[in-house]
């Protein structure tokens, strides 16, 4: 059960736009698919049914039942969430917004965790980031670097949904190439993702977001990379045009240079060249 107190959920639900039964713009399969990634729990379990059967009451239950930990990295992730699909909040769903992170961090046991905003996160200079270093399969290393320079000519030529699907894929493929040359480390780790009977998934079943959280527990990435990955989670499924019309996914150029920034972060990360 969690220490969620009456007055944080106030916030929540306001910015979640709980009121009338709904979490976001969340549909019933997206929402089941958020769950199963961020913290392996099937929302649509009987027990969650326990006030109702609506997106926002199922929410409700789980933060009832559930750790501190466990609704402190849900409500990490739907705030992550919230943000990119507000790009031109107001100030004071800004300040909203980060009032409830605090709320979020105060679950998760990090108090004190001061993070960047998505400006900040943009201004950072990574240098001209190379694939070259990181120690995974060099074979893959030519692969992803003609698909790093194809996603930033598709972003300066404004076209940013095939500018994410490529830094999706090549962030999940720098993350499986490292996963692969470190496999006890990543089948060790806790939020390694498991089957039913607790056995740690192969790798090829582990989804974009499951390899993040991995390596940001192992320190393969920083906590940066980890909060702006939500814009890049899956988005190989978006090339059905039936799954991103069910998502109603539409994103812009901003949503594709916070991806290209998440990939440069990452690329550093994993080379080693970054300290920051």
């Amino acid at each position: 059960m969690s220490t969620l107190k009456t007055i944080e959920k106030r916030p929540l639900e306001e910015l979640l736009e709980m009121s009338g039964g709904y979490v976001l713009d969340f549909h019933n399969d997206t929402f089941a698919t958020f769950f199963a990634e961020s913290v392996g729990k099937d929302i649509y379990e009987e027990k969650y049914a326990k006030y109702g059967t609506s997106k926002a009451k199922r929410l409700r239950t789980f933060w009832e039942l559930e750790s501190d930990p466990v609704v402190g990295k849900t409500l990490g992730e739907l705030l992550d969430i919230w943000a990119y699909q507000h790009p031109n909040a107001t100030d004071a769903e800004k300040a909203k917004a980060e009032h409830c992170r605090k709320i979020a961090s105060r679950l998760c046991g990090n108090q004190d965790v001061v993070q960047d905003t998505e400006d900040q996160f943009l201004q950072r200079d990574y240098g001209n980031v190379s694939l070259d270093s990181i120690p995974i399969d060099a074979n893959l290393i030519p692969i992803l670097d003609a698909r790093y320079q194809e996603a930033a000519r598709c972003l300066h030529s404004n076209a940013p949904l095939s500018s994410i699907f490529m830094c999706g894929s090549i962030l999940e493929g720098l993350l499986l190439g490292t996963a692969l040359a470190n496999p006890k480390a990543f089948n060790q780790a806790a939020a390694s993702p498991k089957d039913d009977t607790g056995k740690v998934r192969s790798f090829p079943e582990w989804s974009l977001a499951q390899f993040i959280d991995v390596a940001c527990e192992l320190g393969y990435l920083k906590v940066d990379v980890k909060k702006f990955s939500h814009a890049l989670r899956d988005f190989r499924n978006y090339i059905h045009p039936y799954q991103q019309m069910s998502s109603r996914f539409a994103p812009d150029k901003h949503t594709a240079e916070i991806c290209l920034q998440v990939l440069k972060a990452a690329i550093a990360s994993l080379s080693g060249e970054r300290n920051t």
